[in-house]
């Protein structure tokens, strides 16, 4: 965890410090992590991706390495600000996309901006590679602690947890075969808890209205996106797996979707090197530079 820390940096949006890390050559590649972990999700694959790609990752506002103001009513919409700001700061106007979970969301956000000609859209998306997320609300399956912790009781509940029982509830995410393993656990708790960051959790889960509220811009953005996207699904996540991969080739167009069928939640902690030769696949197909 410190030595991902210190091999990025600190920039400022609206005044608030934000998480970013850079490196590698090539095509330019975006990435968005999931809730409520970081850009330290992409540890396993970095070096993968930076052998092929110029690659920038960032920790979403409230979570990871990046501010946690208090109070703060975190929406999707201002992540994708946040990306499209992180992108402007280094100078891209354009991107391949690899994104998960709560990331998924902000890239559905950032698709209908960069698909429909927004004048708001800061950054297009050349190519768009989703894995495991909430893309539909209907066939999201939120955990009991989630929707606990998303209701009124959300922040005296947060109180309550701790890391025994933040482990429980992210390893059940993952394939029994494939469990996270104790020190991971140990990382990830520890970044949550990074700057009081707890008190975030309530205000973040409010994604999942957001989801229902957008759906129809969102999923809307998925079925008319003038760009190419995969699905990399990891088959046996419990919240987003198999049945989301089954909505998903109703609801979409021509889907192009690679199932690995014994991974669950977070496919590139638990198959980097599957999720890797899926998402270069279909990054460097035709080998079109995402350049802005």
């Amino acid at each position: 965890m410190r030595a991902w820390r210190d091999a990025g940096e600190f920039i400022l949006v609206r005044g608030r410090r934000i998480y970013c890390r850079r490196a590698g050559a090539g095509p330019r590649l975006l990435l968005i992590h999931g809730f409520p972990t970081s850009s330290l999700d992409w540890a396993p694959m970095w070096p993968m991706l930076t052998s092929r790609f110029e690659v920038l990752a960032f920790d979403l506002l409230g979570l990871g390495f990046s501010a946690k103001p208090r109070g703060h009513g975190y929406r999707v919409r201002e992540q994708a600000d946040l990306a499209e700001a992180v992108a402007h700061h280094y100078g891209w106007d354009a991107a391949f996309v690899l994104a998960h979970d709560y990331g998924d969301t902000v890239a559905q956000e950032l698709l209908a901006r960069s698909g429909q000609g927004d004048a708001n859209a800061a950054l297009r998306i050349v190519r768009l590679c989703l894995l495991n997320g909430g893309l539909f609300p209907e066939t999201h399956r939120a955990r009991l602690i989630q929707r606990l912790l998303a209701s009124p009781l959300g922040p005296g509940l947060v109180g309550l947890m701790s890391r025994r029982s933040f482990a429980r509830s992210l390893n059940a995410l993952f394939s029994p075969t494939r469990p996270l393993g104790e020190a991971g656990v140990d990382e990830y708790w520890a970044l949550l808890q990074h700057e009081q960051g707890l008190h975030a959790v309530p205000s973040l889960l409010g994604y999942m209205a957001e989801r229902r509220r957008e759906r129809s811009r969102w999923v809307g953005a998925l079925q008319t996106a003038r760009m190419p996207v995969r699905l990399v699904c990891g088959a046996l996540d419990p919240v987003s797996g198999l049945h989301m991969c089954e909505r998903y080739r109703e609801l979409v167009p021509h889907a192009d979707v690679v199932v690995l069928d014994d991974v669950g939640h977070f496919p590139q902690l638990e198959d980097p090197q599957r999720v890797f030769a899926a998402a270069a696949d279909f990054f460097l197909d035709d080998g079109a530079p995402a350049r802005g």
